[in-house]
């Protein structure tokens, strides 16, 4: 019988990407007393409370479910501590405050996708496709005051193809993610896993990339950037919360691009199209091709599809 079949665990997640982690730890034997997620919200036209991923999959299993409002209410300080966790784990969840990271006497580990100290932050599977990295990774470490700052457990790194986007990254990650989880358990709970500081895993020359939070402004394509650059944006924005430009004074959303390198005389920002196979922008050393897009007011199509109903004002023009 595995160790972790004694060992006492809280879960901590809201969205999809974490369901995979508690999934995997639940059918592999794993003791999760509790599940710790987000308070319903309301949603949809109706505004109908809406459930987080991670609780549809406790109630599915029959887990212990907490849902705080406040991670400091004095009562759910009391039901946490009452689960007698030996430690904690968290997967995309929120900030914790010291007295819930620092409850459980093996402390909490949590799950983050890049190889830290890389891109630190809110968004680092976006962050590293944006800037146009090769590879990244997942890695598991101690939670400690300052976010993303606490000791490594365990890293495993991922390549990054030059088309792969955010959403197909993440639904690589979450799997590789959570199988990690699960033997930086086996080995943190056995005492055969060294937790190592953040300085002594990986040396940069330069500035650590970080990976801030996205904004509206992140998206917004600027033409006279490199075609690769715009690219690389598209792909770490893809398919949510996606890389945008106008196109005749319209919102275009864009899912997918690819770029030809080539000597410019058209000012960044024109446009051209055959109205059939093809729309392209004019980038600061080459045109971007746009294949998936989606115009303000109508659905997600690929290009030849929104060509064949859409009549431009100005078939090569700015935007």
């Amino acid at each position: 019988m595995s160790l972790l079949h004694d060992c006492r665990i809280v879960f901590m997640g809201t969205p999809e990407f974490a369901v995979a982690t508690l999934d995997y730890l639940h059918k592999n034997g794993c003791n999760i007393v509790g599940v710790v997620t987000a308070p319903d919200k309301p949603a949809g036209r109706g505004m109908q409370l809406s459930e987080s991923a991670v609780k549809k999959y406790a109630l599915e299993n029959g887990l212990n479910i907490l849902q705080p409002v406040k991670l400091k209410d004095p009562e759910f300080l009391d039901q946490l501590r009452s689960l007698q966790a030996d430690v904690q784990v968290v997967v995309a969840f929120r900030m914790l405050p010291e007295v819930v990271w620092n409850m459980p006497p093996r402390g909490t580990i949590n799950l983050h996708g890049s190889l830290l100290p890389a891109y630190r932050g809110a968004a680092p599977i976006n962050w590293a496709i944006i800037n146009g990295e090769l590879e990244t990774g997942v890695t598991t470490f101690k939670l400690q005051q300052e976010i993303d700052t606490g000791d490594v457990l365990m890293s495993e790194t991922i390549p990054i193809a030059n088309t792969l986007t955010a959403g197909e990254l993440h639904d690589q990650m979450k799997l590789i993610g959570a199988k990690m989880m699960y033997k930086t358990l086996e080995g943190y709970c056995s005492n055969t896993l060294v937790p190592v500081p953040q300085h002594k895993m990986m040396d940069y020359a330069g500035e650590i990339p970080t990976a801030p939070k996205l904004t509206t402004d992140t998206g917004n394509i600027n033409w006279e950037s490199t075609a690769k650059k715009i690219v690389d944006l598209v792909r770490g924005l893809s398919p949510y919360p996606t890389a945008y430009t106008l196109l005749d004074k319209k919102k275009l959303k864009v899912f997918r691009s690819s770029y030809s390198l080539t000597e410019m005389n058209q000012s960044a920002g024109m446009y051209q199209s055959d109205g059939k196979t093809y729309l392209r922008f004019a980038a600061l050393d080459g045109w971007v091709y746009i294949h998936d897009l989606q115009l303000e007011g109508k659905k997600r199509m690929d290009i030849e599809s929104f060509l064949r109903g859409y009549r431009f004002n100005n078939a090569d023009q700015g935007v």
